[in-house]
């Protein structure tokens, strides 16, 4: 078995993978902000990481996989206000619902999912730590911020020369800052919000001092992988370097990986801009499978076009081998992953390529299915791969049949026309196929029988 490689953000390269300790691996996943249903970009997040975390185990590494929620900002306590609800009220039913949609996914839940309101204590000792190092200050208006030109690093991640990103006006003037770059670690609480009590009054954290702390907190100053969206490399991941590394003198994270982007018509889908859709929105449509295809068909780090075309060319591929596998006559066990199969994954995670492996061994499948040649091996690879990435889970009769409420009246026709053909009543088969494909209905003959689905 080959050696894993992936890229890593912070060098801009392809690296081969080395734990910091023996077979050990902590990673940690940037989660959802919780004030509404999460959209399709959040769901590319959540499928690439949790084939990631379920490669990383295949290998045989004992991973400790971390993802968090922010359950405390500005978007929720107004959200909450709309809504006649308390913060944690509305927090609560927004992490069911993304619990929900992940389930439907066939994302398995991470080791820990600590929330940002359970860790306030771990995030001020890290403030502390800040003030003490010189690394932070407490501004005029009682805010905590942290000085970026202290940290002589800041912009190893996303590139971003510090000069230009001053001279750019990338960010907010405050001139309560001393610098224009300089960001809030902890903010005083305005009337009607919720607080905490801190060594700078009652308040809350900024936003980017909660990844910093809770990963810290959870797999120490030094772990293996931090990943999330494209978006979060700049300022979110810079910041967190910037902290952890500050506060604590470790490495912070070794290997940095960002997926793409969602674009719908050459945008990044996102709610700032309103040109998303959620995820319970498309499985309304599709079935969750479906979404789990389209997301794999494209490797991670690349662009993703979101289209109800791309949608029917997923669920068009995912029949395919839903075909063969309802042509098998048992249910096999997993066997061997192929080795190209395991060189795709081992290159950077490249479901895409991983999938035409799927493809290719499902022809061979059909072929030695059509010969009558042994097909144990094939057959045991092929649910290896489905079972690696989650797809083809599914009953295959049931896959194309759905939920029909007249199955048995369309089996009673099935079985009239089986009758009609052996009596050489051709007019009458015929009739019958085509009455029922008429109510979209299609039938197959097959050496083990007559299947139908619906399309």
């Amino acid at each position: 078995m080959s050696s894993l490689s992936l890229f890593n953000s912070l060098n801009r390269k392809k690296e081969t993978f080395i734990p910091l300790v023996g077979k050990r691996v902590g990673m940690y996943v940037c989660g959802v902000t919780v004030y509404d249903k999460c959209h399709v970009g959040h769901a590319r997040v959540m499928v690439v990481f949790d084939t990631i975390y379920r490669w990383l185990s295949f290998l045989g590494f004992d991973v400790t996989y971390v993802r968090n929620f922010t359950d405390v900002d500005d978007k929720i306590i107004q959200r909450a206000a709309l809504a006649g609800m308390s913060t944690d009220e509305l927090t609560s039913i927004m992490i069911d619902a993304f619990h929900q949609d992940m389930d439907a996914l066939g994302c398995l839940r991470p080791n820990l999912e600590p929330r940002a309101t359970t860790h306030m204590s771990d995030m001020i000792r890290m403030i502390e730590t800040l003030i003490t190092r010189d690394f932070a200050y407490v501004s005029e208006t009682g805010d905590v911020l942290y000085a970026v030109r202290k940290f002589a690093d800041y912009g190893l991640l996303s590139g971003k020369n510090i000069d230009d990103l001053e001279s750019g006006s990338r960010v907010d003037v405050d001139q309560h800052k001393r610098d224009p770059l300089d960001f809030v670690l902890w903010k005083p609480a305005k009337e009607g919000e919720p607080f905490w009590d801190s060594p700078w009054g009652k308040g809350r954290p900024g936003w980017h001092i909660e990844c910093s702390a809770m990963s810290c907190k959870h797999l120490g100053a030094s772990f293996d992988i931090h990943g999330g969206g494209m978006d979060l490399k700049f300022p979110h991941h810079e910041n967190e370097i910037a902290q952890a590394r500050a506060a604590n003198d470790g490495l912070f994270a070794k290997y940095w990986l960002h997926n793409g982007f969602v674009n719908i018509n050459a945008e990044k889908m996102s709610k700032s801009l309103g040109n998303f859709f959620t995820i319970s929105e498309v499985l309304e449509k599709y079935h969750p499978e479906v979404l789990r295809m389209f997301i794999l068909g494209t490797h991670y780090r690349s662009p993703l076009d979101f289209s109800d075309a791309a949608l029917d060319e997923a669920e068009t591929s995912l029949n395919r081998l839903y075909e063969t596998k309802r042509k098998l006559s048992q249910n096999f066990a997993n066997g061997e992953l192929p080795a190209a199969f395991v060189q795709a994954m081992n290159d950077d995670f490249n479901t895409a390529d991983a999938l035409s492996v799927m493809f290719e061994v499902c022809r061979d499948l059909n072929k030695s299915l059509d010969t009558g040649a042994d097909v144990s091996a094939l057959a045991e690879s092929f649910t290896a791969m489905c079972d690696m990435l989650v797809l083809v889970q599914q009953d295959a009769n049931a896959w194309f049949q759905g939920d029909a409420d007249d199955a048995s009246v369309i089996e009673a026709l099935i079985l009239q026309r089986t009758t009609a053909k052996s009596e050489r009543d051709f007019a009458l088969a015929d009739s019958i196929r085509n009455e029922l494909l008429a109510k979209g209905i299609v039938l197959e003959d097959t050496p083990d029988g007559t299947l139908w689905k619906k399309v």
